[in-house]
């Protein structure tokens, strides 16, 4: 399944999987706390009448007939989402350990713990905090306002160079081969050439790798990754 390019708006995207009211009028409080969030019945998922595509997916086990969490499941990991169930206190044998969800809210539950269960799957999978942050030591992202500063200096990027920065940023740790950067960051309608993403990770290396700090590693013969703590030096090419 090609990757996906995500943007700041995409990750704060929330399904709720419910044709509950009590678990869809969530959805305003969310947008409230900054997300966008969207309503669909389990069924319209199942048919593929919806297509599945959000960060994060809250899935009602109360509409979910035992036979059907997987299908699912399956279908909204797919989609790229995080999973969180939704289950009423006497339902919580249900979240059995091999159950292929991230996080999970007793019902009622309130859409204050909900957003909060959010911003720890979001900073957990990316990263990023609750004020839209992404730290890696002395490299901060604000993807809220588009800035990179580094030892609380602001930095000057292009757009193509911060969309590179933020995809590593969030993905730190991550290894990526310069044809999958290329994908993810240009797109699958891109034909230029591998050399770009070196291009480009040259020049963001000058402008963010200061003061001693080496944030972006070359992997010899792979490609590159960032580092979620600075380093005093780099893998060489």
């Amino acid at each position: 399944m090609p990757g996906r390019q995500v943007s700041f708006q995409a990750m704060r995207t929330v399904l709720l999987v419910t044709r509950h009211e009590d678990l869809a009028r969530f959805g305003p409080a969310l947008e409230r706390e900054g997300f966008r969030a969207s309503v669909s019945a389990p069924s319209d998922l199942a048919s593929g009448d919806v297509e599945a595509e959000a960060e994060v997916a809250v899935l009602d086990l109360r509409d979910v007939p035992g036979s059907a969490v997987g299908l699912l499941v399956a279908t909204l990991a797919e989609g790229g989402a995080t999973l969180v169930a939704a289950v009423p206190p006497d339902q919580l044998q249900r979240i059995a350990a091999d159950l292929a969800v991230d996080d999970f809210m007793a019902l009622p539950g309130s859409s204050q713990e909900l957003a909060r269960r959010i911003d720890r799957i979001l900073w957990r999978k990316h990263g990023i905090d609750s004020e839209s942050f992404v730290r890696c030591g002395a490299l901060v992202l604000d993807l809220a306002n588009y800035r990179v500063v580094v030892d609380e200096v602001p930095l000057v990027l292009t757009f193509k160079e911060y969309e590179l920065l933020r995809f590593l940023a969030m993905n730190a740790g991550r290894v990526f081969t310069r044809e999958q950067l290329l994908n993810r960051v240009w797109g699958y309608d891109y034909f230029g050439g591998a050399r770009t993403v070196d291009v480009h990770i040259r020049r963001i290396r000058a402008k963010i790798e200061v003061h001693g700090h080496a944030f972006i590693e070359t992997v010899r013969n792979v490609g590159y990754r960032l580092v979620a703590e600075a380093r005093r030096e780099s893998v060489d090419e």
